[in-house]
């Protein structure tokens, strides 16, 4: 009889609502457990794992800062440069390298181009005046500063040489002027004025009564060439030929460009007016 009240007492329990909540508590404290052991796995193997770096050059600063985060990595701008035509807050460089294995929370050092504009004053440029172009030019493309030539003058120096320098149509460099304050846009362009041996003026020389290889001398001596050669009268075939008139005539007074030709007529005998 006792033992069916026992049996009776027992299943009565396992209905009762104490059960249930040990049960259930029971359970939650296993659930616990689990989940503990699950997160700590988790840690232990990834903990010292290296991952890959994602590549940060070519990218927006901010853009980056975000996608770092994400990857649970550190981004530390260290330094800023101007580059031509780029704007700023792009990643030029970045250390360690792209695709790099390293650990998280590392910290990646980056240079970003700068924002804006940058200028340079003429005071801070190369001697330009009376220099070699080309090497000049080398020069101020480190500087982000374009070159063109604008023309050529005659000069009795070397050829392409630096003569003048305009900037936005004003002249800012030349034998008497050199404008130090005048800031210039690094992308910008400056126009060369450069040397040349031919070109240049003279006033027309006298040729009339010198015989032809002293017209000839005389000619040499002033940039200026023989042009056309026509003959008066009868001449010896080694005779001595004189001028007795030339085109353009000599006044004292006219100019002629270096190079080019002066026609003259020639005769056995010297004209008679000549000393």
């Amino acid at each position: 009889m006792s033992s069916k009240k026992e049996d009776s007492s027992f299943f009565s329990y396992l209905k009762s609502s104490t059960f249930l909540r040990q049960i259930l508590v029971i359970f939650g404290i296993f659930a616990v457990i689990i989940l503990v052991a699950l997160i700590w796995l988790r840690f232990y193997t990834n903990h010292g794992q290296k991952l890959e770096l994602p590549k940060f050059i070519g990218m927006d600063i901010q853009d980056a800062t975000d996608l770092a985060q994400d990857k649970d990595f550190d981004l530390i701008v260290v330094d800023s440069i101007f580059i031509v035509g780029k704007k700023g807050g792009i990643i030029t460089e970045q250390n360690p390298k792209p695709l790099s294995l390293v650990k998280e929370k590392r910290k990646v050092y980056v240079t970003i181009t700068k924002y804006g504009v940058e200028s340079i004053s003429v005071n801070d440029l190369p001697v330009l005046y009376g220099n070699a172009f080309e090497q000049k030019k080398a020069e101020l493309k480190y500087r982000d500063i374009e070159c063109i030539i604008k023309d050529y003058k005659y000069d009795p120096g070397e050829p392409n040489h630096i003569l003048e320098v305009y900037y936005n149509g004003e002249l800012i460099v030349s034998k008497d002027t050199r404008k130090e304050d005048l800031l210039i846009t690094k992308g910008d362009t400056l126009e060369f004025i450069l040397s040349r041996k031919d070109g240049g003026d003279v006033i027309v020389p006298d040729l009339r009564c010198l015989d032809l290889e002293e017209a000839k001398f005389l000619l040499s001596t002033s940039k200026l060439e023989l042009g056309n050669l026509s003959k008066k009268g009868a001449i010896e075939p080694d005779g001595t030929m004189y001028i007795v008139s030339q085109n353009p005539p000599y006044d004292g007074i006219t100019n002629i460009k270096m190079g080019e030709k002066i026609s003259v007529v020639v005769s056995g005998e010297k004209p008679r007016d000549c000393q």
